[in-house]
Parts: C-alpha cells; sequence; structure tokens
C-alpha cells in the first residue's frame, strides 16, 4: 500500500486502532465512527464502511444456519433418538422402583422370618434355623404366628395376604428384570444412532462454517485487510471452528439426551406423586437458575479470551513468517514476550470463566445430594401416612435424582457450547459483513468489447486505515486505449494507489475511474478484474507447481476451460517470454517443481519472472506494473522487459517503476509527487524540460565517466588494444581462468569426499541423509506422555494436588450416597410396623445427605477453581513455549512443506487449546469418576464380596469400552492433523495473499480446492465416527446390563436371606453409580483424545535440538570484530532440496572494512552466501571464517550481534515505528539514538510529518506504509545495531531515485569502519565497491573493481551496458 506525507490539518478524536494493539481486529463500530469524526459527513461514511465490522451476537441454533433439508432431516432424528436414550433413565426409576418394593414387600411379609419388633428393636431368633410345615421347629416361643392381635394388628391378612414365596419372588425379579435389559438394548441403538449423527453432521456442518468464512474472507474489500491480520483468520479457520463443531457435535447429542432426562423425570415423577414431586421442583429450580446466570457469566469470559487469543495469533503469524528476520536479529525473546501480553489476557478471562464453571458445577452436586435428603425426609412422611408405597417413594426419590444429575451431567458440556457459541460470534462478525466492493456479487456491467481507454477524473483518496493521510487530491490523468504509462516519483507519492483503484480494491473518496468512459463501479467488479493482469512489487505465488502458478492467470479468461494440452502451450509460452523457461528447465521436476509456500523456494527474480508469465498468459487488456521487474537481475530485466515490451502492444499499460531504464520507451511518463503530477511527456521530452524527471534519471547514472569508457569499450577490439591493456586483460582472464579452474578440482573433491555422487536408487547422498533426519515421528506411549505434561504442570503443582485431593473427595461421596440410601432402604422395612423407628432413621440419614450436599459443593468448586487455575496457566505456558521453541529451530524446519506459516500458527493456537481439554472442568470431572469408580468398586466386595464382584467384573467391560473409544479417537485425531493443518495453511496462505487472490480473480478456484480438501475429510473421517459412536452406545447400554445383572444375581442372595436389604442396595448403588461415571469420564473420550494428541505434538516439537541453536551457550565469543569474512571451498544444498546443488566450491575473501559487491543473475547463490553468513544454514563442506575464525566454532548469539540484516522484502512488525527500529538492539536504547539512525536512513523527515510522529503504528506486517518507507525503516533498524558487519539484500531495491540517492549516500556513510556486503541489481548502488564478485552458477565467475571489471569485458560489462541510461535516438 502507498501512502504519503501529505497530513489533513484536523487531527482525529482517537488514534488509529491497529491489530496487534491491545485491540481486537473486529473494531467496534462506535469506535470507526469516532476515529473518522473529523471529517466531512460523506467521506467519513465512504472510509467508514470499509472498514466498520457488524456485532454479530450469535445463539446456539444460529450454528447450524447452514443446514439442508437432508440435514435438517438427519438432525431430527438424531435428536429424537437423544429424546428417547434420554427417556429410557426416568423409565428405568420405575423398574427400579417396582423391584425395590418387591423386595421391601418379600422380607417384611414373611412368615418365617423372626425379626419381629419388640418396641421398636429387634429381637433375632432364628428358631433353630429349620423351617417346616409352618411351625417352628423345637421353639419355645410363647406367641401362635396365627390369628395373632399381640401387635395390634391381624398377621394373617397383613401378612400372609401379602406373602411371597421364593420362587414367586425369583419369578417376578426376573419379569422386571428383563425391562432392564430391553431398555438396555434401546439404549445401545439409540445412543448409537444420536452420537453418529451429530458427530457427522457436526463435521460436515462446521466444514461449510469453514467454507463460508474463507468465501467471506476472500470477498472483503481491501480496507477491512488493512486491519485483518492473516494469522486472525487461521486461527478462526483451525481453531475456532474447531470449537464451533464440537459445539454442535456430540456434545448438543448429550445435553438434548440429558434434558430430556430431566423433564422425563419431572412426567414420571408427577404421575407418581404430584405432592412429592412439587415439593422436590424446588431444588430443581435452584439448580436451573444458578446454571443459566453462571453459563451466562461463562459465554462472557470466553469471548473475551478468545479475543486475546486471536490477536496474538496474528502476531505470531506475522513473527513466523518473518523467522528469518527475527533470527537475524535475536529478537526472539522480545517478541515472545510481547505476544504473552495477549496470552495474560486471555489467561485472565479463561480462569473467570473456570471460577464460573466450577461453581455452576459445584451447586448442580449441592442440588443432586439435597434432593436425596429432601427426597428421603419427605417421602417417609408421607409413606408414614400411607399416602405413597415404597416403591413411589423410591422411583421419584430415584427419578428426581436422575433429573438433577442429568442437569449435572450438562454443565461441563455446557463449556464447549459457550466457547462455540462466542467463537460462532466472531466467524458470523465476517461472514455477515457486507462487502462494499463485492467480487462475489453478479450485478453490475460487462462490456461485450473492452478498448482499453483509462480515465482517473478529480479523484480523492484517502486510504480507510489512515484517515489523517489524503494520498491523491484532485487527481487527473487520462490514458488512451494501448498506451504504455509510466508513474514515477517518490515512495508514497501515490502510484500503487492508482493500481489499487483500477483493480477497485478501494473506494475513492471524490472523483470517477473510468473504463472506455464507464464508471469502473458501475462494472462487474469480478468481470472488471479478469480484464485486468497485475505483476506487484513483491509477488505472491502459491504452494503449488511453477505449471499450476502460471496457469492462474489464466482464470476468467476465454482460456480458462481449454483442452490440457492448449493450456500447457500457453504457460509454456508465457513462461518463454517472461525469461523463466531456462530456470525452469534446470529444476528437479521442471515446470511441476513445487515453489513452496510463498514460493520461498525460488529466488526473488524467479518469482518475478513467474509472476509476469502469469500476467501475461491470459493476454490480458490492461496490464498493470508495479516494479515488475525490481528483483531480476540486470541480464534477465533486459530479457523480460523486452517481453514486457512486447506484451504491452495493442493492451493498456501502466508501469510503476523506480529503475528507469525499464521505462524509457514508455508513450507517456507521468512524474507524481505527494499524489500531485508535476510533469508528463516521454523520455525525452522530459530530459529536455531538466525538471523533476531530468534529477531522477540523473541520480541513476551509473558513473559520470560511464559513457567514455562505453564508448572506449565498444570500440576496443584486441588488434587495437594497447600492450598495457592486452597485458592487463590477459592477466585478468588467465587469473579468473585459475580460479575457476581451482573451483572446479575443489568441487569435484569435496562432491567425492562428502559422497555426493548418486546412489542406486537415483538420489545423491546428501539426499538420503536429509531425508533421514527428517524422520522425527517419535511416538509416545500414554504414561509418557502423562507424565510429560505433569512435569509441564510443575509450577502449579500445588493447586494441581489440592484439585485433585477435592476431587477424591467429590468421588468418595457416591460410596457415602451408596451406604446411606442401604440405610434408608432398610429403615423403610420398619413400615408399617414401626413408623416412628422409621422417621427417626430416616431424619439422621436426610441430615447426612445434606451435609454430603455440602461438602460435594465446596469440593466441586475448589477442585475445578483449582484446576481452572492451573489449566489455564499451563496452556498459555505451552504457548509461550512452543512459540519460542519454534523460533529456536534453525530455517531449514521451515523450509519444510509441512512447516509453512499457516500450520505452525494453527498448531500454536490449536494444541494448546487441546490440552485443555484435559485441565479445568474436564479433569475435575475424570479425577473424580475414577475416584468414584475404584471406591464404589471397593465398597461393593467389602460389604457383600461375591455379589460384589460379579457385578465389578462388568465395569472393566464398560472401560475397556472407553478406553478403545477414546483410542480410535486419538488416531483419528492424528489422521486428522495433516488434513486440518494443511486446509488451514490453504486459507492462511490464500488471506496473505488477497491482493493477489483478488486480481487473479481466483476467489472462486481457492474455494474449490479448499471445498474439496474438507470433503474429503469428512469421508475419511466416518468409519472412526461409526466405531465411536458405537463403542458409546455400549457403554450407555451397559449401565442397564450392570442393573439387570446385579438384580438377578442379587436376589438369590435375598431370597435364601445370605444377604440383607442394606447390603445388597449399598453394593448395587454403588457399583450403579460407579458404572455410569464410568461412562460420564469417557463421554469425554473426543477431548481426551485430541488433548493425548495434542500433548505428543507438544512433547515432539519441545525435544527437537536444531543443528543451529540459539539457546546453547556452547562456542566461543569472537572476541573483537574486525570484520574479515572468509569463503573457503564451501559448498551448499538446501535440506529441502538436496538434489540441487547451489554453492558448488565457493572461494571468497573480504577484508575489514571492505564494501563487497556481490551480483549475477537471480539464483546463483547471492543471497544463499548471506544466509550462511547469518549461520541459517551450515554448509555442505567448506568453512566460512570471521576473522580467522570458524563460524561454526563461535557462539551463535555472540556471533550474530556483530551482524546487521536488511533483506530484499523489508518485514515491520505491529507496533509503533519507534518500537520497530528498536527492535534492532539487542541492547536498550533512547529515542534520540533512533532519531538519529532513522535521519541516517532518510526517513526522519516523513516520520515527523506524521500526526503521531514515532508513535505512529505500523499496521500487521507494516501494511500502513509504503513499500520504501518500510524499508528506510528497516534500514534504521540495521543501523541502530551498529554492526561491524552490515549485509544489504537488495536493501534499496523498493527505493525511487531521490531516496535511493540519500539512503545510499547513509549507507556509505554507515560501511565506514566496518565491512559491508552488498547484493545488488542496481548497479548504481555498489559501483565504488572495494571488491565486486560475479556470481554464476554458485561460483564466483569474477571479481574485481568497477573499473576492472570493465576492463575484463565479460559478464559485469554486459551487465553494465544494459543499464546504460541514455536518451532515446
Amino acid at each position: 500500500m502507498a501512502s504519503n506525507e501529505k497530513t489533513t490539518s484536523a487531527t482525529p478524536t482517537q488514534d488509529t486502532p491497529l491489530l496487534g494493539n491491545e485491540q481486537s481486529s473486529q473494531t467496534d463500530i462506535t469506535k470507526v465512527a469516532d476515529e473518522f469524526s473529523f471529517l466531512a459527513p460523506r467521506d467519513a461514511q465512504i472510509l467508514r464502511e470499509q472498514v466498520s465490522v457488524p456485532e454479530v451476537h450469535a445463539g446456539f441454533f444460529s450454528m447450524f444456519r447452514y443446514v439442508t433439508p437432508s440435514d435438517t432431516a438427519l438432525l431430527i432424528i438424531g435428536s429424537i433418538a437423544g429424546v428417547l436414550e434420554g427417556a429410557a433413565k426416568p423409565l428405568m426409576t420405575v423398574v427400579f422402583g417396582q423391584l425395590t418394593q418387591l423386595f421391601t414387600d418379600y422380607y417384611r411379609y414373611n412368615p418365617y422370618d423372626s425379626q419381629i419388633f419388640f418396641n421398636g428393636t429387634y429381637t433375632d431368633s432364628f428358631f433353630n434355623g429349620t423351617y417346616f410345615n409352618g411351625t417352628a421347629a423345637n421353639s419355645s416361643s410363647s406367641w401362635s404366628p396365627f390369628n395373632s392381635t399381640e401387635f395390634g394388628f391381624d398377621y394373617y391378612e397383613d401378612f400372609m395376604s401379602n406373602y411371597i414365596s421364593p420362587d414367586e419372588f425369583q419369578r417376578r425379579v426376573n419379569y422386571l428384570v428383563l425391562f432392564f435389559v430391553y431398555i438396555g438394548i434401546a439404549d445401545v441403538i439409540l445412543s448409537y444412532i444420536m452420537m453418529y449423527i451429530f458427530i457427522d453432521r457436526g463435521e460436515v456442518l462446521s466444514s461449510r462454517i469453514r467454507e463460508q468464512y474463507l468465501r467471506a474472507t476472500l470477498k472483503q474489500n481491501m480496507g477491512y485487510f488493512d486491519r485483518l491480520g492473516s494469522g486472525e483468520v487461521t486461527t478462526r479457520i483451525s481453531s475456532d471452528t474447531l470449537l464451533v463443531q464440537d459445539a454442535m457435535s456430540e456434545k448438543v447429542g448429550f445435553i438434548i439426551s440429558n434434558v430430556t432426562t430431566f423433564f422425563g423425570a419431572f412426567v414420571v415423577g408427577f404421575i407418581r406423586s404430584y405432592k412429592l414431586t412439587f415439593i422436590m421442583t424446588s431444588v430443581a429450580a435452584f439448580i436451573i437458575a444458578t446454571f443459566f446466570i453462571s453459563s451466562g457469566k461463562m459465554t462472557k469470559y470466553y469471548k473475551l479470551a478468545l479475543g486475546g487469543v486471536s490477536i496474538g495469533g496474528t502476531l505470531a503469524e506475522e513473527i513466523l513468517s518473518s523467522v528469518r528476520i527475527v533470527q537475524a536479529f535475536g529478537i526472539q525473546d522480545r517478541l515472545s514476550i510481547k505476544y504473552d501480553t495477549f496470552l495474560a489476557v486471555s489467561e485472565k478471562y479463561a480462569i473467570k470463566a473456570g471460577l464460573a464453571a466450577g461453581v455452576m458445577t459445584g451447586t448442580m452436586w449441592l442440588g443432586v445430594f439435597s434432593n436425596d435428603s429432601l427426597s428421603f425426609w419427605q417421602g417417609a412422611r408421607f409413606l408414614a401416612r400411607d399416602e405413597l408405597t415404597v416403591g413411589a417413594v423410591i422411583s421419584i426419590l430415584m427419578v428426581m435424582v436422575q433429573g438433577t444429575y442429568a442437569i449435572a451431567n450438562i454443565s461441563p458440556h455446557v463449556r464447549s457450547l459457550t466457547n462455540g457459541v462466542a467463537a460462532a460470534g466472531k466467524i458470523f462478525q465476517t461472514i455477515d459483513r457486507q462487502s462494499v466492493i463485492d467480487s462475489s456479487l453478479e450485478s453490475g456491467k460487462k462490456l461485450e468489447k473492452v478498448n482499453g481507454d483509462i480515465e482517473l477524473r478529480d479523484i480523492r483518496f484517502i486510504y480507510p486505515s489512515r484517515p489523517n493521510v489524503t494520498v491523491l487530491d484532485h487527481y487527473y490523468l487520462k490514458i488512451k486505449a494501448g498506451q504504455t504509462v509510466a508513474l514515477v516519483g517518490a515512495s508514497g507519492s501515490g502510484k500503487s494507489t492508482i493500481v489499487g483503484l483500477l483493480e477497485r480494491f478501494y473506494k475513492p473518496l471524490n472523483g470517477e475511474v473510468l473504463l472506455d468512459g464507464i464508471n469502473i463501479e458501475e462494472l462487474n467488479v469480478h468481470w472488471l478484474r479478469s480484464q485486468i493482469s497485475l505483476v506487484s512489487q513483491e509477488p505472491s505465488l502459491f504452494s503449488c507447481s511453477v505449471f499450476e502458478n502460471v496457469a492462474h492467470g489464466l482464470i476468467g479468461t476465454p482460456y480458462e476451460h481449454v483442452s490440457p494440452a492448449e493450456k500447457e502451450r500457453l504457460v509454456n509460452e508465457a513462461c518463454k517470454q517472461a525469461n523463466a523457461m531456462d530456470f525452469i528447465n534446470s529444476l528437479p521436476e521442471g515446470i511441476n517443481t513445487d515453489v513452496g509456500e510463498r514460493g520461498f523456494l525460488m529466488s526473488g527474480g524467479q518469482k518475478q519472472r513467474i509472476a509476469i508469465a502469469r500476467a501475461i498468459v491470459g493476454n490480458p487488456k490492461i496490464l498493470l506494473l508495479d516494479e515488475a521487474t525490481s528483483a531480476l537481475d540486470t541480464k534477465s530485466e533486459g530479457v523480460v522487459q523486452e517481453a514486457l515490451d512486447r506484451a504491452s502492444k495493442n493492451r493498456t499499460t501502466i508501469v510503476i517503476a523506480h529503475r528507469l531504464s525499464t521505462i524509457k520507451d514508455a508513450d507517456c511518463i507521468v512524474v507524481m509527487r505527494s499524489g500531485v503530477i508535476l510533469e508528463m511527456g516521454t523520455h525525452n521530452e522530459l530530459l529536455a524540460k531538466q525538471g523533476s524527471y531530468y534529477e531522477l534519471v540523473e541520480t541513476q547514472k551509473i558513473h559520470q565517466q560511464k559513457e567514455e569508457l562505453i564508448a572506449e569499450l565498444q570500440s576496443h577490439t584486441h588488434g587495437t588494444s594497447s600492450t598495457e591493456g592486452s597485458s592487463d586483460s590477459i592477466s585478468s582472464v588467465d587469473e579468473k581462468a585459475s580460479y575457476d579452474a581451482e573451483n572446479e578440482k575443489v568441487a569435484s573433491e569435496t562432491e567425492q569426499l562428502l559422497g555426493l555422487h548418486k546412489t542406486k536408487t537415483g538420489k545423491s547422498m546428501s539426499s538420503v541423509a536429509i531425508g533421514e533426519l527428517e524422520e522425527n515421528n517419535a511416538e509416545y506411549g500414554f504414561f509418557e506422555t502423562l507424565s510429560f505434561i505433569l512435569g509441564l504442570s510443575t509450577p502449579e503443582i500445588r493447586f494441581n494436588l489440592v484439585g485433585g485431593v477435592f476431587s477424591g473427595i467429590l468421588g468418595l461421596s457416591y460410596p457415602a450416597l451408596g451406604l446411606f440410601y442401604g440405610r434408608c432402604i432398610e429403615a423403610f422395612r420398619s413400615y408399617p410396623q414401626d413408623r416412628e423407628f422409621m422417621l427417626r432413621e430416616v431424619d439422621v440419614f436426610a441430615g447426612l445427605f445434606f451435609m454430603l450436599a455440602c461438602v460435594a459443593f465446596l469440593s466441586a468448586v475448589i477442585s475445578l477453581s483449582m484446576f481452572a487455575y492451573a489449566g489455564q496457566k499451563l496452556v498459555r505456558r505451552i504457548r509461550l513455549m512452543t512459540l519460542r521453541q519454534m523460533l529456536r529451530m534453525d530455517i531449514a524446519f521451515f523450509d519444510r512443506d509441512e512447516n509453512t506459516t499457516g500450520s505452525l500458527t494453527s498448531t500454536l493456537s490449536r494444541d494448546a487449546q487441546a490440552v485443555d481439554g484435559l485441565s479445568g472442568t474436564t479433569l475435575g470431572q475424570i479425577l473424580s469418576s475414577m475416584m468414584i469408580v475404584v471406591s464404589s468398586v471397593t465398597l461393593s466386595v467389602i460389604v457383600s464380596w461375591n455379589l460384589g464382584l460379579v457385578c465389578s467384573a462388568t465395569v472393566p467391560i464398560m472401560l475397556f469400552a472407553g478406553f478403545y473409544r477414546f483410542y480410535i479417537l486419538a488416531k483419528l485425531n492424528r489422521q486428522n492433523q495433516s488434513s486440518h493443518m494443511a486446509s488451514a495453511a490453504y486459507a492462511c496462505e490464500a488471506s496473505t495473499s488477497i491482493r493477489t487472490v483478488a486480481a487473479l480473480t481466483r476467489e472462486d478456484d481457492v474455494m474449490q480446492h479448499f471445498k474439496e480438501d474438507l470433503d474429503q475429510l469428512i469421508v475419511h473421517n466416518r468409519p472412526s465416527s461409526h466405531y465411536s459412536a458405537f463403542l458409546y452406545g455400549f457403554a450407555q447400554g451397559m449401565v442397564y446390563f450392570i442393573l439387570a445383572l446385579s438384580f438377578w444375581y442379587g436376589s438369590r442372595f435375598l431370597r435364601t436371606r445370605e444377604y440383607t436389604l442394606f447390603q445388597f442396595y449399598v453394593t448395587v448403588m454403588a457399583v450403579v453409580f460407579g458404572a455410569q461415571s464410568a461412562g460420564i469420564m469417557f463421554s469425554y473420550a473426543p477431548d481426551m483424545g485430541k488433548a493425548y494428541h495434542a500433548t505428543q505434538n507438544i512433547k515432539r516439537l519441545l525435544e527437537m535440538v536444531p543443528s543451529i541453536d540459539p539457546w546453547s551457550g556452547e562456542g566461543q565469543a569472537p572476541g573483537e570484530v574486525k570484520g574479515e569474512v572468509e569463503f573457503k571451498n564451501v559448498h551448499f544444498r538446501y535440506p529441502t532440496r538436496p538434489q540441487v546443488p547451489v554453492l558448488r566450491g565457493l572461494n571468497l575473501k573480504i577484508k575489514p572494512g571492505q564494501f563487497v559487491a556481490l551480483v549475477g543473475s537471480s539464483g546463483c547463490g547471492k543471497s544463499t552466501t548471506i544466509g550462511l553468513m547469518e549461520r541459517f544454514y551450515t554448509p555442505l563442506a567448506g568453512q566460512i571464517y570471521l576473522d580467522g575464525q570458524d563460524i561454526t566454532k563461535l557462539n551463535i548469539n555472540m556471533y550474530r550481534k556483530n551482524i546487521a540484516l536488511v533483506s530484499q522484502e523489508p518485514t515491520l512488525y505491529a507496533g509503533s515505528i519507534l518500537e520497530n527500529v528498536q527492535l534492532g538492539s539487542s541492547d536498550p536504547v533512547t529515542e534520540e539514538q533512533v532519531i538519529a539512525a532513522c535521519k541516517q536512513a532518510n526517513i526522519h523527515d516523513f516520520i515527523m510529518s506524521l500526526p503521531d510522529g514515532y508513535q505512529t503504528l505500523c499496521g500487521s506486517k507494516g501494511a500502513l506504509l509504503s513499500g520504501g518507507q518500510k524499508q528506510r525503516i528497516a534500514i534504521a533498524r540495521a543501523l541502530i545495531r551498529e554492526p561491524k558487519i552490515l549485509l544489504l539484500d537488495e536493501a534499496t531495491s523498493a527505493l525511487d531515485s531521490e531516496s535511493e540517492k540519500i539512503v545510499q549516500a547513509a549507507l556509505d556513510a554507515a560501511a565506514k569502519g566496518r565491512t559491508t556486503i552488498s547484493i545488488a541489481h542496481r548497479l548504481s548502488t555498489i559501483q565504488k565497491a572495494d571488491v565486486i564478485f560475479v556470481f554464476e552458477h554458485g561460483k564466483i565467475l569474477e571479481y574485481g573493481t568497477h573499473q576492472e571489471l570493465l576492463n575484463n569485458k565479460s559478464k559485469y560489462y554486459e551487465l553494465v551496458q544494459m543499464q546504460a541510461l541514455e536518451a532515446s535516438e
């Protein structure tokens, strides 16, 4: 983006909000309104609509906005299955109550049982324990069991009429137990249907949300992206959509099932006894009220927490995408600390959300056990008054417990729901935003024929992201069809802005942009852009083959759907025209070679030529060249320029250039400054005027003697050369020949030494070696993984221990429940004989139940609060450690396909969040469930060992089903990781290169590939979803099968009076609730699976040790650095492309304080030499020396402190200009030092012209500054380091001639007293170099001073000739 120094007189009421500052990029509309309030209302409205984002208050059902009729039908089926599954639990309580009634009747109405009550006490005489013919043998009892009225009732009528024989008892038990089996089978089937449908539809619907989000992102106007970082897009697609998926998949099924259980409980309760149910409703109302209040708080806090993560994700994306600069300046820790400030915000609100979850869960337990207390206390009174039976009381008690228990089960899943709703709100903000320039709309004219007449009429323009700076003011320009018009001028003069307006990236405040006399705002945006081809200053390639990249230029053209053969012919022809075919043929797979993420496997010149081929392949009507040849060497530039000149014929071409040699043949040259046209005309006309253009040309002349030298050299022949000249020439040639011969010899020897010959597999040994190094996919066992995560949690060990202890206490509440339950059932046995005893017993245990409720409440609140605190600390620590470890890695790590910026940002966001699935509410529930299982089984075995063992033997079956489901989900997560990372990286790549995507009209193409990836993932996941759903259903059904077994097997002991009712019910209640808890524990299997897989990823990453380790304290200190550099027999191949030699025996020596230039064609190894100097890589062979010391033996951090790098593509970070310059120094620097460095870099005056001066925000990746402004700030950042060695990789390529002259003078001054190595294509910047090394094919072809190399009449001489700036004759 371009801007200029002209500022409006008014000042905004607020600082411009900027991504990366403490605000979310989802800017509030009122704040935007304030930001533009100083402008005229119409202007403010135009700017506001380009950046404003609507507030979207998403609800639960809004997540399902993309359902189709078939989805709706499936979700209804799943919901019905969930409702029926939820109804099973209340029905179970009816059977449970009837069995309890049967058991108590069997024990109460037994004429042979001598447990008869005398004044409320037991007398246990079994009459010698022998029964026959209805009489007691050898009985000394003084009473007759028949017709007795001793107890105030008719024994025969009350006992014998209700007498149940042992066989009848067993028959009734068998009959009722079958209902448990039927309910269990139904539950297995219904749970499976519900679970599978919701998992599968959750995957499908979340994919649609991902798709719609990316589609909405790609159609937004560019003003929106000026505030949005591509890291946020990655976070939304990789992390937030997973939260949404989690919230509308199996969690919905759980909630539907449990809500049905809750309401079904009331239905059964009211049928059995409306009085008791009404009384118990008070507890339910209390639980529901707490539930809604707490969940509201949770949603609020999670939404705020997501904001911090999102902005932090954008900063992380910036950092990772510029990792070379980060490592070169040693600012890993400083940027990590900045990232951590956003994590702190997220942590703060996530802890508050965890506290709310703790209070909610604690209240649930308080309600569950209070329900037991109230049920027994009030139920006993109804029983004493003969208003209810024992079976009715137990049914109501059980059903209300199941109801409140269902609400308690919902509470952990509410967190997933609130997270999903909060994430959906942020996603839908983008989806619902109406772009003011929408390329997806079909509306607008499409002209039948385009001539190419362009007119800008009275244009006034301000960038929405910088409303206080006017870029163009009353701008007029008319371009005739077929003309080539060049725009030249200082950085920030508005040249690139004109390109943005023609492409309809922005809206002007005033005036019109006309194409063939029609306002482009009336034209269809997609059609308009398909008529225009753009080659930008920093070309963006996509992560695919060279062929596919070039073929993207055919999208939207008549050639888009031609046959593959015809498409191949067009692409090859375009590559030849762009002078790209030679280097393409030398690539490992030719035109099908992958270019890497953002084209990182290609040199700058190679990328530019591919971009040019892409631009011309579709034969566009209008060609926009924004510094199209800035990254090309002179030879390539000449050939490509010829191709562009040919391509410009019969079409309108607008060229923006700093290198004036490229535009001297233009039909019209427009000289601009501060958004105003200074002069127009042809090259010769403007030179004749001797105005601004003449001054620009003069600054780019090589040397005043150049013209004479070239003339002399052109007339020079071997026959006319002087002896001295010949001698010098021969000497130079001999030296070159000797140098090359030595290189060849050394190269050959080194190849043999290293074994770089081809193996039988056709791969070089280095390729095999590097392949082996990349095999780092260690697998870790469960306990090893658990041990690792506990180790990371060591700082919070006290909180985890306290949480664990109170989770254990909470888990012990169920065995206590079993004991209290058994005593209350035993007390019911005394009814109707001794009602007072029954009431006294029940009152005691009702009080104990309430005490248990209070203990459970405190335990839940404390344990979950502790785990939430420790969990969020862990998540923050993991995110920070992961980023620091990534920044620790050597550059070869980032070159790998799987380690793209998008995938690493996605990993950073997703894996730490997944680990949170084993902390907080989830961890508390899992630990308490484990304690319930262990303690319940233990208690059951102690109370009744044989019944306890049989019942407990079924629990491992359930545990196995749960663990196997956990295993399947963990495996599924591993398989999905690469797919999710690939799709997230693809989306990140598209959003990062949004201008290129928009200019190529690639939106539909991007969406098609993205949708195909997502569809494949859905199909791939379905088998695992089937297994997972079946195992869940099996685990759910097992509860009823265990009940059936318990009552059937236990009835055999009750039938023979081997066990009392107390023993039976303690065992059954303990085991049944233990089994249910096991089922609940594994309802978290998806979270556990994700957490397990994420933990393995994190462990794998943190255990990696790079070969070049900035954390290592090893190595010598360089001492006082003089700056002598030497490369000796250096061979190098990039680890990701081991079959391509880059440096082949490089030898060069640089003396202290020398200014050295490296020149040569693109891809010859110049930038690689700089990379090796920075120790980004280690050579395969040979040594690099600094002051005679091998740099591999030096401490990496101390070594890099002496070096400063200014790269070809300047990288700035979100923050102020002051902060960006300060990053250059490892030591604290004052503002005065920053100002001095900026003055040296010729940027101080521009900075002071901005309203906020040095506090002006740069934007994400410096988006609010022009290329030249960013480059000068990058130079200031390098100079403040006061380096001993200065590395300039095309440091002035983005500067206009005027700025270049001043900056070059500053660099010349800065170079004094230090060694400077400069890569340059523009030879005017290096003519004064002490030594110029000319590279070719990874070796030095020739070297010497400017004059010496001209005398050689070799490669350098050709380059100089091509850059001659002579007026056309």
